[in-house]
């Protein structure tokens, strides 16, 4: 009888020793599915992690080459910004080279008087179409935005403060001044300026 009891004492050890295998096995096999799945994840985030830098690499030297082209492109509108306004005044070089050529020739001064107002009235049109004019000067009261007065001389004929003489044209680029025009100003006359004092000191009077 004790030798049965301890038979099956032996075979639920046993029994108990594979149970405890087998579940030491199945937590083995679990443990190396779950290393699996966090060695696919790891490798997957390092592939996205290659993808990332090379995706910014690339960004990188677009952008780079963006800013050398940029670069390049500015350097050469600035070195031919004026190719429209030189192509535009090669004409006016033209006729001016024939009236030279004329005069040299033995032609007669009025025609050469002629040729030089033609190439004049050129240049001046071809000024105006890049936005560049003239000052409008004589006749107009003096702007000193505008003008730089070298005199002054008494006229009878214009109000003080008149510009009655331009010396230089002055030239405006579209609102911007280039030059001013150099000019003479009217002012008024002793006697005039003695008469208006005494107006004023009569109007002085009155009000008192």
């Amino acid at each position: 009888m004790a030798d049965e009891n301890s038979k099956i004492a032996g075979q639920i050890d046993d029994h108990q020793t594979d149970q405890g295998v087998s579940q030491d096995q199945d937590k083995v096999t679990e443990r190396d599915g779950e290393i699996v799945d966090l060695r696919r994840q790891l490798n997957a985030k390092e592939e996205e992690a290659k993808n990332n830098y090379d995706r910014y690499i690339r960004q990188v030297a677009d952008m780079d080459n963006f800013k050398k082209r940029t670069a390049r492109d500015r350097e050469e509108s600035v070195r031919y910004a004026n190719e429209t306004l030189v192509k535009d005044l090669l004409p006016v070089i033209d006729n001016l080279e024939r009236a030279i050529g004329h005069a040299s020739s033995g032609g007669n001064g009025k025609l050469l008087v002629e040729g030089v107002d033609m190439v004049l009235k050129g240049f001046l049109d071809t000024l105006a179409k890049h936005g560049v004019k003239p000052v409008a000067a004589v006749g107009l009261a003096f702007d000193p935005a505008q003008h730089e007065a070298l005199a002054q001389v008494e006229s009878p004929e214009h109000s003080p403060n008149t510009v009655v003489e331009a010396h230089q044209r002055g030239y405006l680029m579209r609102d911007r001044l280039l030059r001013p025009a150099l000019v003479t100003v009217s002012k008024a006359s002793i006697s005039q300026e003695k008469k208006n004092a005494e107006t004023e000191v009569e109007n002085d009077q009155a009000d008192d």
